[in-house]
């Protein structure tokens, strides 16, 4: 029984070797830069690093197929190296010795490229898939629509140039009036006219005015 175990063992070993090799159907590259990315803040890759890669690698063709019941043990490792770089492939998990079609692995690792990104800590430029195209990260959309907040500028614009209007017009109107009533005022106060070219003071017709030699003949012939 031991024995039989063992030689399945051996088979399935050099079965996953003959699926996992540089250049393998349905096999991919890749190639991964922590110094770069992260520095002095850099970690090592080491089993713990592969096991979460092919962990998600199963997620990825999990949520890319909702029938799919991809295992960590079906994503194969082969090639690693030591500055981290390396070939894999995603075996069938109903036959386990035929791999899944390079297309619909493709298809599930640029659906899912950001979150396998953000598992590592790096970015598409630092977390290479060789023969997989690096996606965009879906553009952000604003809580508020843009048409909205044009919207609300254009009208703050519009407001703040009728107050702008009306306060200006209030001002002027308020200056034209003070300037009427100092002008107006001012000539009350300096008004003559001219008799025989000699200036002389408006006269008061109401009170009229008083001849002086006149009035000293009156003094001298009316007194008794």
């Amino acid at each position: 029984m031991l024995r039989t175990l063992l030689l399945t063992l051996s088979v399935v070993a050099i079965a996953h070797a003959e699926l996992c090799k540089p250049d393998a159907q349905n096999a991919f590259k890749v190639r991964i830069s922590i110094k770069t990315a992260l520095g002095d803040n850099a970690y090592a890759w080491d089993a713990n690093e592969e096991y979460l890669f092919k962990a998600m690698v199963a997620f990825a063709m999990r949520r890319y197929s909702s029938k799919s019941t991809t295992q960590i043990s079906n994503v194969l490792l082969c090639n690693v190296t030591d500055r981290v770089s390396f070939w894999f492939v995603v075996t069938d998990s109903s036959k386990n010795v035929t791999t899944v079609p390079g297309s619909e692995v493709e298809a599930a690792i640029r659906m899912n490229r950001n979150r396998i990104n953000n598992a590592f800590l790096l970015s598409d430029k630092t977390l290479q898939f060789l023969k997989i195209t690096s996606t965009l990260s879906p553009p952000v959309e604003p809580s508020t629509p843009v048409w909205l907040i044009v919207f609300g500028v254009v009208l703050c614009l519009i407001l703040a140039g009728i107050v702008f209007l009306i306060v200006s017009g209030i001002q002027k109107h308020k200056k034209k009036n003070k300037e009427s009533t100092e002008r107006e005022n001012l000539e009350e106060k300096v008004e003559v006219t001219l008799e025989n070219g000699i200036p002389c003071e408006a006269l008061d017709l109401k009170a009229g005015r008083v001849n002086g030699v006149f009035a000293a003949d009156d003094e001298r012939f009316t007194s008794l």
